[in-house]
């Protein structure tokens, strides 16, 4: 587990990139910009929140993966994380993984995070889950409070420590892959006892064959990492179905 000023995985920035046309919009949320997909029934009653790996939101395989979420039934909210920065598809030989983390830490990222929420529980959006993605992962587990969020799941974390577990209050759901050399066994371990520590409803999941960053890059042709990323967004989307609208209520004491 890693806080802020960390260094980068050469396994957060490499994988594969999918196929297809992303249906979004963008507009702009206190000056943010924000990848927009509604679901076929038009409603924002039940919303996702979708916090992504250090690629960004304008990356293909997020922005597919946010229209995957809003085609289950969710309105689906996806910002930019990173004023316009994020770790390039292909990161140059130059490129400064260390300054790139010290000028995208929790004081330039939570604004946007508080902002969008606020947004979305003012207008329409009753019941908020979040998906955070390697990077993205910590906010879920940051804002899983009463008046924020209400279900998370997370794919791979990385960049959270102790004290972002602590704060779950909310259901939350985790998956990690075998062989994913960040959130490894000892970080699921440690991760398993802050959950426990905080009496929340928690799944672990643990996919073999395959590594960090699988849910989101994994290799399309490559059928273990397919198969494993499938269940994955599966996953989240029944943990989400149970403790939204349509199913058990969860409240913290």
């Amino acid at each position: 587990m890693n806080g802020d000023g960390e260094t980068l995985s050469p396994c957060c920035t490499t994988g594969h990139l999918h196929e297809g046309e992303p249906t979004g919009t963008y507009r702009y949320i206190n000056g943010s910009q924000v990848y927009f997909k509604g679901p076929p029934n038009g409603s924002a009653e039940n919303a996702v929140l979708l916090f992504t790996d250090a690629m960004g939101h304008g990356y293909l395989n997020n922005r597919l993966l946010a229209d995957n979420f809003a085609a289950n039934g969710f309105f689906v909210v996806m910002p930019d994380l990173f004023h316009g920065d994020p770790i390039p598809d292909i990161p140059s030989a130059g490129f400064d993984a260390h300054k790139w983390l010290r000028n995208h830490g929790s004081q330039q990222t939570e604004p946007i995070v508080r902002a969008v929420i606020e947004e979305m529980r003012n207008h329409g959006c009753r019941y908020i889950a979040a998906a955070g993605y390697c990077f993205g992962a910590k906010y879920v587990m940051r804002y899983l409070q009463p008046g924020a969020l209400d279900a998370g799941f997370i794919a791979h974390p990385n960049w959270f420590d102790l004290d972002d577990g602590l704060r779950v209050q909310k259901p939350l759901c985790v998956v990690a892959g075998e062989n994913d050399r960040v959130f490894g066994s000892q970080e699921r371990r440690q991760m398993e006892k802050l959950l426990k520590a905080a009496g929340v409803p928690y799944q672990m999941t643990v996919y073999s064959g395959v590594q960090h960053g699988f849910a989101v890059r994994g290799d399309p042709k490559n059928a273990v990492e397919v198969f494993a990323k499938e269940q994955a967004f599966n996953q989240a989307i029944q943990w989400f179905k149970f403790h939204l609208k349509a199913g058990t209520k969860f409240v913290s004491h």
